[in-house]
């Protein structure tokens, strides 16, 4: 990717970053300092044939350069396939993740889903939510869309039409 280029209200943009079209967001767009909102449909996450959740109370988290992340409240979702791991993270703006293997019948994916149980200030609407890698399971949904997963193995955004780019953790954005 080339340098940056200033774009529209002095903000940065790589370029050939995507202009958003009429109904589309771009994740260029979106806050640093990440903002938590409301997700605006039913988001659904599946696997093995299990409905593992199904919520139209997720939140969703955005920042710039990449897609939104889901967190789906533990209320929405089947909780007997949830099983904790050790592996712990840290983000400078929610605070401590722990992380969520899942299993469903003899098929274990581990560390598939992470949460914040004690978020940061801010970051409040989270506590007791989930949010699942897509790459991970059979399949995400965000209302009707099928979900494709942010590229890389240390974003969990789900990508969906609506949803322009470039994305951090595609091919040469490691010193965004």
């Amino acid at each position: 990717m080339s340098a940056d280029v200033t774009w529209g209200g002095g903000r940065r943009r790589p370029r050939g970053a995507a202009v958003p079209g009429p109904a589309q967001e771009s994740v260029w767009d979106y806050p640093r300092p990440p903002r938590v909102e409301r997700a605006r449909e039913v988001v659904r996450v599946a696997l093995g044939g299990v409905t593992l959740a199904e919520s139209p109370r997720a939140w969703r988290v955005l920042e710039t350069a990449s897609p939104p992340v889901y967190y789906i409240p533990r209320q929405d979702m089947r909780v007997e396939h949830l099983e904790p791991s050790a592996r712990r993270t840290s983000c400078e703006w929610k605070g401590r993740a722990h992380y969520w293997s899942v299993r469903v019948g003899e098929r274990q994916v581990r560390e598939a889903a992470w949460s914040y149980p004690e978020p940061k200030p801010g970051f409040e609407a989270i506590r007791d939510c989930l949010a699942f890698y897509a790459g991970k399971m059979d399949a995400c949904f965000v209302g009707d869309r099928r979900v494709i997963p942010q590229a890389g193995d240390f974003y969990g955004g789900w990508v969906t039409p609506e949803i322009v780019g470039p994305f951090k953790g595609e091919p040469g954005t490691e010193f965004w």
